[in-house]
């Protein structure tokens, strides 16, 4: 798995016996992401998909919405005193013309949940910037029995999380259930960007019909990555949070929680469930 994983000595405890092994943990590296030479952010991440992982990002801070913003993308040589290539330094290219953020300390007003904005100032962000307001017409439709079977097939398709136990997933669906892509990462922000990047670079925004499902929570960063990606569903297997509810029924986001086995909580967005109608009627 290359930098994906890494081997430890781990002193291993059963019933009272103990006994030293090797274990595989899932890497965990920083990745500066500079914009057109200068430093933008610095995340930290699973190695791999750094480029995807990048324009994700750039999608979510209003600066990319086309292939067509975007010139390329390469890692910094030289990006350490001694000159080597630590494979942690990205920089973007933007096209002619592609407007660029604020590179000052109060840019990013909205994509941390630990910024201690007030709820309003930090809705308000996104509905500004936000290049792809969730349109997807007709509505997706979707039967409560799909919804509970995708947290198997991304489960099924995390090839990472067998070796190390240690990663966040994500993964898109078509409407019909068909699984698109899948990304993991330490950080499920991170995942999410991943499967973004990796859609603006094959021209796929916005994900107007798509479905995400994340592992983990759904918190006010990720429902914000999906608005910003034009997607129409965001699923979580755990809780969202307060601000990701707001955000979700303001922009018209579908939100999903504690989807286990065949139970779900659709905390935002109900008119694309089925059977909801009859369900508000009855």
């Amino acid at each position: 798995m290359g930098r994906v994983t890494e081997r430890r000595k781990v002193l291993r405890i059963r019933d009272g016996a103990l006994s030293t092994r090797p274990d595989t943990l899932v890497a965990e590296e920083p990745l500066e992401i500079r914009l057109n030479g200068k430093p933008l952010a610095i995340t930290m991440r699973t190695p791999g998909d750094d480029f995807a992982l990048a324009a994700g990002f750039l999608v979510s801070e209003g600066v990319l919405a086309t292939a067509d913003d975007l010139q390329n993308i390469v890692y910094c040589a030289g990006a350490t005193v001694d000159g080597s290539n630590t494979y942690n330094v990205v920089d973007v290219k933007t096209a002619p013309g592609v407007a660029l953020p604020d590179f000052t300390l109060e840019r990013n007003v909205y994509t941390s949940s630990s910024c201690g904005l007030c709820g309003k100032a930090s809705l308000d962000a996104v509905r500004t910037t936000a290049r792809f307001p969730i349109a997807d017409t007709p509505p997706v439709r979707l039967a409560p029995e799909l919804l509970a079977s995708l947290p198997d097939r991304l489960r099924a398709a995390q090839r990472v999380f067998d070796r190390t136990g240690g990663l966040h997933a994500a993964a898109l669906f078509t409407e019909d259930g068909e699984l698109l892509d899948v990304r993991e990462d330490v950080g499920r922000h991170n995942a999410v960007d991943k499967l973004v990047g990796r859609a603006l670079q094959n021209g796929g925004l916005p994900l107007s019909r798509a479905i995400l499902l994340v592992s983990g929570r759904a918190s006010f960063e990720l429902a914000q990555k999906a608005v910003m990606a034009g997607i129409p569903v965001l699923a979580a297997v755990s809780a969202p949070s307060s601000l990701a509810v707001d955000l979700a029924a303001e922009t018209g986001l579908t939100l999903v929680g504690f989807l286990r086995g065949s139970s779900m909580n659709v905390y935002a967005g109900e008119n694309r469930i089925a059977r909801w109608e009859a369900a508000a009627q009855g």
